[in-house]
Order: C-alpha cells, then sequence, then structure tokens
C-alpha cells in the first residue's frame, strides 16, 4: 500500500508485506509507546483487523495479533491497558471511511493461517541490554543471561541467603509477568524443570523467617543431589523472581524487558541445558562489593535473621570469590 495513516499517538505506514507502527513521543503518549519507539508487524503476525467507536469523537483501528506471534502480548498475558495496547490507532471520528478503508486493505492481506496460532514469534522483541529496577533487586538481561541483584532495603530473608542470581537463558523454560498495576505485581523467572520446584534444604540451611515455612538452601553449602521441596509461591520469597512495588518495575520497563527474555528463551528452546541458578559473577568479583555484602550479611546475623552456622558458611563463600 506504501500509504500513512495519522492517528493519536502513533502513525501506521502501510507496506505490503507489514505495518510499519512509529509511536509519537510527548507528556500524553503512554510511557510504553515511547519505550518501544516503533514496530514492525507483518500481516502474517495478524488474526484480523477491526474498527469500533472510540471514546469522544473517535475511532479505534485495532489490528488482533495471533496467538503467539509477539513477544510482548504473550509477556504482558491480556493484562494492558486499552491506552497501552500499541495495537490500537485512535482517530478522529472525521476520519472514520478512511480507516475503514485500510481496515480492508489489511483485512485482504491477512494469510490462511491468520486463525491459526503462530508457531514462532513473527514481531521483533525489544533488544538487549536493558535493566529496570525492582522494589526487592535490580534486573539486567544482557541478551543471554537474567541477573538480579537484590537491594538490602527490599529482599526477603531468603533472596538474601540464596544471593544474587544469574539465569542463562538456554536454562529456562519461559517468563511470567504479572503488572505493577496490579496488586502484587512481579516478574518471575521459570527455570527448566523448576517450574514447581526449587532445591531443599541441604548442609547449612536455616528457616526462612520471612516465610510462613520452609528452608532455603544456601548455594554455597549444598553439596551433591538435593532434595526437592514446592517452590514457593509468593515472588518475594522466590530467587528467580523480582517485585514491583510503587515506582517500582513500571509497565513501559518491565514489560520490554519480560518479552525480550521470553523470545530469548523461545529462540534457544532447542539448546536446553540443565536448569540451575548460580551466584551472579561466578568469576573475582570486586572486593568493595564483597565487603558490602559481608556487612549486610553481619546486620542479619545480629538481627537474629541468619544463624551462626549460616552467617560462617555463608561469609566463607564471599570470600571465596575474591
Amino acid at each position: 500500500m506504501g500509504d500513512v495513516l495519522a492517528g493519536i499517538h502513533a502513525t501506521w505506514e502501510f507496506d505490503t508485506d507489514s505495518v510499519l507502527i512509529r509511536f509519537e513521543r510527548g507528556i500524553r503518549t503512554p510511557k510504553l509507546f515511547q519505550s518501544l519507539r516503533e514496530r514492525r508487524v507483518p500481516h502474517a503476525a495478524l488474526s484480523s483487523v477491526t474498527l469500533t467507536p472510540g471514546k469522544r469523537g473517535t475511532v479505534v483501528l485495532r489490528a488482533v495479533p495471533r496467538r503467539g506471534a509477539d513477544p510482548l502480548v504473550e509477556a504482558a498475558a491480556g493484562q494492558l491497558k486499552d491506552g497501552c495496547d500499541p495495537y490500537r490507532l485512535v482517530l478522529p471520528a472525521e476520519r472514520e471511511t478512511l480507516a475503514e478503508y485500510y481496515a480492508d486493505e489489511l483485512r485482504a492481506r491477512l494469510g490462511p493461517d491468520a486463525a491459526e496460532p503462530a508457531d514462532r514469534f513473527l514481531v521483533a522483541a525489544p533488544e538487549a541490554p536493558m535493566q529496570f529496577k525492582a522494589y526487592d533487586g535490580r534486573a539486567g538481561f544482557d541478551g543471554q543471561r537474567v541477573s538480579f541483584r537484590w537491594f538490602w532495603t527490599g529482599a526477603s530473608t531468603a533472596k538474601w541467603k540464596a544471593g544474587d542470581q544469574t539465569f542463562p537463558v538456554t536454562e529456562l523454560s519461559g517468563v511470567e509477568w504479572r503488572s505493577p498495576e496490579a496488586f502484587e505485581g512481579y516478574l518471575r523467572l521459570l527455570p527448566r524443570g523448576l517450574e514447581t520446584a526449587v532445591p531443599g534444604p541441604g548442609p547449612g540451611a536455616g528457616p526462612d523467617r520471612n516465610s510462613g515455612s520452609g528452608l532455603v538452601a544456601d548455594p554455597g553449602t549444598v553439596h551433591g543431589p538435593q532434595p526437592m521441596v514446592p517452590r514457593p509461591t509468593r515472588a518475594d520469597q522466590d530467587p528467580a523472581a523480582v517485585v514491583f512495588g510503587l515506582g517500582y518495575g513500571p509497565v513501559h520497563e518491565s514489560l520490554p524487558f519480560a518479552a525480550a527474555v521470553l523470545e530469548s528463551v523461545r529462540r534457544n528452546h532447542s539448546s536446553a541445558a540443565t536448569p540451575a541458578a548460580v551466584l551472579a559473577g561466578a568469576g573475582r568479583r570486586d572486593p568493595a562489593d564483597i565487603a558490602e555484602r559481608i556487612r549486610h550479611l553481619g546486620e542479619l546475623h545480629q538481627a537474629g535473621l541468619v544463624t551462626d552456622d549460616e552467617f560462617s558458611a555463608k561469609k566463607a563463600q564471599l570470600l571465596a570469590e575474591l
């Protein structure tokens, strides 16, 4: 088609095989749109096209993506508000006839499999590297690994005992994102084989006093086969999750992050490895960082949240990383 249709917050440019959606920048533009900037959506990624009346003298042209075609939509899992839907183009009502024309043109270009789920992602995910600040830690993704570094002010005892985490995407089976605009939002990684269970207590493990029950193993003191216990149901107790809060993990930062990780997981699915979560920075670490971690560990010990054995084992583990 080669035409351009400008709406509120976005412009759609129609090509022969795709639609290029360019999002505007501005105070009133949703931050998610500004974060995405632009997206190319192949016609093969669409299942249908609708045109409906909008609010206050507008009409809404919406391209409906096929299930499984867009990592952003898959990660969002229906939690996005209409105003943040990147597939909606809001237009003044006087442009309804023009919008209907483009809707018909798009419908004519839908593929024979439009009603079927896509067998792979057809829309590109946001590009790594990226990071965002959650309530209990900082999440980072370099395209190959997801890292969680816990904050002293927010992380639970269970997460401090487990230590900072690094998850290669080859060892993940998926991502679970709960919007920070909902109650108890979080980003949870699903390690392969550990979707419903985590390693049980090993030598040096003690009770997690921030949870109702259960024990958390210290990665530095577990040796040999480990028993399995149910995976924590609460994200604040799960070392494979970061939790959101007011101003922490906003949609425009955490959702593109989740989509990028999900796309990478799917792309690397065929090269799965044994599930594992390893300490971040397995090599030599900054001595100042180690000293700070030991200081925090000492505060936990003095507060009675870490036993003598746990303190000694974890301190030895940290010193070994120097």
